[in-house]
């Protein structure tokens, strides 16, 4: 029994390795450009597009506005707010570079129509049904007596449609990501007018899809109810209505486009009723848009005036800064952006505890193993509480075995005898079963946290591993880089690095602690024999950070079994019939 659960256990953990490396995508490099340029078509949402005309501005245009940029400093952002549409489109990250390479450009998340890859954030007014008002759009010129957009100081936009609206933007950034947009309406025309204020992120590029370990793309939270889609399904979806392909509203929420580490979201004042949208825009290149309006148009009376409030996130994903804006600003559930999985319950605290350990260490990787020890400890009532279970239950096989042999015909009475047998000697078959059920979760998300953190992102380790979210790069196939050649040209499992090998050791000294091949069948014995082989080949294509937490798994579990044999007696053979 207890042999059958090993091999059990051994070629499920082969099959989830195997549809790791085949579902998952292959690394790539973070999308540093969310990218925008104009649609070819006006969408008619709750959040709408521009036209091609707009986007598309003549070159007299283009020239006025490139010489008017306002330049965007703070301590993690640098950039410039373009006078032209009043956009925000050119924003790099100050403390994350594209590279380990010490020259590497630092991450670029915005970017404007004319780049290879646009992206922007669009604010703005768009007419409610009947009203006819002149509102800005993407070829608006807006004016400034500011220079510079700092955490101190805050630049206003103006520009009058010359019928009576006056529009004005007030924009500020705080000490790291957040921006927080004020707009108002004057209304001198002597006419009621109702407009609808908005908020919009586009992207004009074929971004590149998210595993399924972490989200990449369209992700809203409205209504307490967070909803996420594929970019493959937003362009299934551009034959519908307006080309929305997903609507919803709700009392206070925000929506945007989230990469792996990265995060350009949208989110009104806190209470207000809104309608959120994802919209994919067919052209060339196309266009995603995800946005968000208020609900019910905004009534501007003769000599009056109205003021909205709105935040523009566009910064990194970190778990700490997305939740302390959540309860400082009141945008409900920011840190969903991270995609903590089904089992967020225990991926949340794991992360926390992880970075943590990361703060206190100072380097990921032993973090990683702090992490992995503390597990273990948690879990180690129920790991020798099992090995006492298997234990009495080896002892107890023999006895097994004689009443099957006897109750071979009445299988009824002999699941009866045995189960009696079981209860006698107070042994559970089960209890052997409950830690692997327990650490399957915790596994998962401990996988799961090694694709999520950004702690991880080019985080070094020791030795020759610069950057822990990627591949050990040694490869005993060219004698670790001494010939002049690449293995994985030919095929990807030519890549057995030093800690893939190590990992295969480690599985190798497990198996030989935990069963005996010699009590198998020679077919049994040579699929036991060849698992530690294939867990070599297998993983040494995994991230880095992964193959260290496994190989540091398995010493310890070598080392808690060692442990469990030493301290525990194992009860006397049952002898009686």
């Amino acid at each position: 029994m207890d042999i059958k659960r090993i091999i059990a256990a051994t070629l499920l953990s082969a099959l989830i390795l195997i549809g790791f490396d085949y579902f998952m995508p292959k690394p790539h490099q973070d999308d540093p450009h969310p990218v925008t340029h104009a649609p070819a078509a006006q969408v008619q949402s709750s959040t709408p597009a521009v036209s091609a005309s707009d986007a598309a501005p003549d070159a007299a245009s283009q020239a006025q506005v490139s010489a008017r940029r306002i330049p965007v400093t703070g301590p993690d952002v640098q950039g410039s707010l373009n006078l032209k549409g009043a956009v925000l489109d050119d924003l790099i990250l100050t403390k994350y570079r594209e590279t380990l390479a010490k020259d590497s450009p630092l991450v670029r998340l915005l970017d404007n129509a004319g780049s290879a890859h646009p992206n922007f954030v669009v604010i703005g007014w768009t007419n409610a049904p009947g009203s006819n008002a002149r509102v800005p759009d993407l070829n608006t010129v807006w004016e400034s007596a500011d220079e510079t957009l700092t955490p101190d100081h805050p630049v206003t936009l103006h520009w009058d449609n010359g019928q009576g609206l006056v529009f004005s933007i007030q924009i500020g950034l705080d000490a790291h990501y957040m921006f927080a947009v004020s707009q108002t309406v004057e209304n001198h025309s002597g006419q009621p007018v109702a407009l609808v204020p908005f908020e919009r992120v586009q992207r004009d590029y074929d971004a590149p899809e998210g595993a399924f370990t972490a989200h990449e793309g369209p992700i809203a939270v409205v209504g307490g109810r967070m909803q996420d889609e594929s970019y493959k399904n937003l362009r299934k979806g551009a034959d519908h209505p307006d080309h929305v392909s997903w609507s919803s509203t709700g009392t206070t929420g925000w929506d945007g486009i989230s990469d792996k580490f990265w995060l350009t979201a949208v989110a009104p004042a806190d209470g207000t009723p809104v309608a959120a949208s994802f919209a994919y825009v067919p052209g060339t290149p196309g266009s995603y848009q995800v946005g968000m309006a208020t609900q019910s148009a905004q009534q501007i009376m003769p000599n009056g005036s109205v003021t909205e409030k709105s935040h523009v996130f566009a910064g990194a994903k970190v778990v700490s800064l997305l939740q302390g804006y959540s309860k400082q600003l009141g945008i409900p559930d920011l840190d969903k952006a991270i995609d903590f999985g089904w089992f967020s319950f225990l991926t949340r605290p794991l992360l926390t505890l992880l970075h943590w350990l990361y703060l206190h260490l100072g380097n990921f990787g032993l973090a990683l193993m702090a992490l992995t020890l503390i597990v273990k400890i948690v879990l180690f009532p129920l790991a020798s509480k099992a090995a006492q279970s298997s234990a009495r239950m080896r002892l107890l096989a023999p006895k097994v075995k004689e009443i099957r042999e006897k109750n071979k015909d009445d299988p009824m009475a002999m699941n009866q005898k045995v189960m009696a047998l079981y209860r006698e000697e107070k042994v559970s078959p089960a209890s052997g079963c409950l830690p692997m059920l327990i650490q399957a979760p915790i596994f998962f998300c401990l996988y799961k946290i090694l694709n999520i953190s950004i702690d991880a992102r080019h985080a070094p380790f020791f030795g020759w591993i610069r950057d822990l979210s990627m591949p050990d790069p040694t490869n005993v196939f060219n004698l670790f880089g001494l010939l002049p050649f690449d293995p994985t040209h030919y095929s990807s499992f030519l890549h057995v690095s030093i800690w893939g090998t190590a990992l295969g050791l480690t599985f190798w000294l497990l198996q030989r602690q935990t069963s005996s091949t010699a009590s198998l069948d020679p077919a049994q014995a040579r699929v036991m024999q060849f698992m530690p082989l294939a867990y070599v080949f297998f993983m040494s294509g995994f991230p880095a950070s992964l193959l260290v937490y496994y190989t540091w798994n398995n010493l310890l579990t070598v080392a808690q079994q060692l442990f469990i044999q030493r301290r525990t007696g194992l009860p006397v053979p049952v002898s009686r019939t």
